[in-house]
């Protein structure tokens, strides 16, 4: 079984670092189109990684299974991911791919929110 409260909390320092990279090593060199990309990129690895945290907890209080945690970092990879990508000089086409990740990431609160209303505890 994976550890996802350890996962959620590379995740967020990847957030910070990424974040912070992007705020005063991309500044002077991208576009406001890359700047834009890699904030929105950096806002959604921060706010899934948090709550991938809340979601690892739940895991372990065995409130829901490990799927919206799966669904979610699955989702917030390929998301972030394909707009890190393009900020950094990606062809635009990766572009076609990121809402693949948001999709993954809405299925996965979904998910825990039907477990959630199953659960019986």
């Amino acid at each position: 079984m994976l550890n996802w409260v350890g996962i959620a909390a590379v995740n967020l320092a990847l957030a910070v670092g990424l974040g912070a990279f992007g705020a005063h090593g991309l500044k002077s060199i991208a576009t406001s189109q890359q700047l834009d990309w890699w904030h929105t990129a950096t806002l959604y690895l921060l706010i899934h990684a948090t709550g991938l945290l809340a979601v690892g907890i739940l895991i372990r209080l065995q409130i829901t299974t490990p799927m919206p945690a799966w669904l979610l970092q699955i989702g917030v990879l390929i998301f972030a991911g394909t707009l890190y990508a393009m900020a950094l000089g990606a062809p635009r086409w990766f572009g076609a791919i990121t809402p693949i990740g948001g999709v993954l990431m809405i299925v996965g609160w979904l998910w825990l929110a039907v477990t959630a209303f199953r659960y019986q505890g």
